[in-house]
């Protein structure tokens, strides 16, 4: 099967936790405009979704689905997105598409939080993957500095803006051992919008795409 097939067969599978009248907590990239595309089978049976970026708030009015605003629906039953990167203790890396800080707040507003991923995304230990920092444009130059004394290496995402109009730092060359810590220690720094460690609320569930089919890690 090809990445697309995979990262598909676990869209799919996600719709599975979706029920009647949910208002469903919908993020971004590539795994998730599958389940969006998915979600339009069957957006009778919803009451309307909260999306975690502008572009995928286009692609379900798309579709005819309403976008809600999270400080109108309050807390929501059902989270589903994708990930960079996944250990089997469902400690994530997310924000490779810079939506990190909008995933961050559908993810702590919602009671289950479904990951769906292809078997590339599984990993030991995380950190191959560059970890992403939101920033505030001004703390740029000392928010690196910070990292540097952490042990990781920033490296500005050129030409990217987030969809609250700050800057993303991504940290190369870091093996995280323990990503709580470290997901602690980022947010303590002065300027840091937060970072795209999902350890301290990870997933509660995740679909994995494997060649034998979709393996279900909780």
């Amino acid at each position: 099967m090809t990445q697309d097939e995979l990262k598909k067969a676990v869209a799919e599978a996600a719709l599975e936790y979706v029920e009647s009248g949910m208002i469903v907590g919908v993020g971004t990239g590539s795994t998730a405009n599958f389940f969006i595309d998915g979600l339009a089978g069957m957006k009778g049976k919803i009451d309307g979704t909260v999306a975690s970026s502008e572009a995928s708030a286009d692609r379900l009015r798309g579709h005819g689905i309403e976008v809600m605003d999270l400080n109108q629906t309050g807390d929501l039953q059902l989270y589903v997105d994708g990930a960079d990167e996944s250990t089997r203790h469902l400690h994530l890396i997310k924000g490779g598409g810079g939506a990190l800080t909008r995933e961050k707040i559908v993810a702590a507003a919602s009671e289950k939080f479904v990951c769906i991923a292809d078997e590339s995304k599984l990993v030991d230990t995380l950190g191959a993957f560059p970890l992403p920092v939101e920033v505030i444009p001004m703390a740029r130059s000392y928010v690196a500095r910070e990292i540097v004394k952490l042990g990781g290496q920033p490296v500005l995402r050129e030409g990217f803006t987030t969809d609250n109009g700050n800057v993303i730092l991504d940290i190369q060359n870091m093996t995280i051992l323990d990503p709580v810590e470290l997901e602690t220690a980022l947010n303590h720094i002065t300027g840091v919008v937060t970072n795209g460690l999902f350890a301290r609320r990870g997933a509660n569930v995740l679909l994995l795409g494997t060649e034998s089919g979709v393996e279900v890690l909780k």
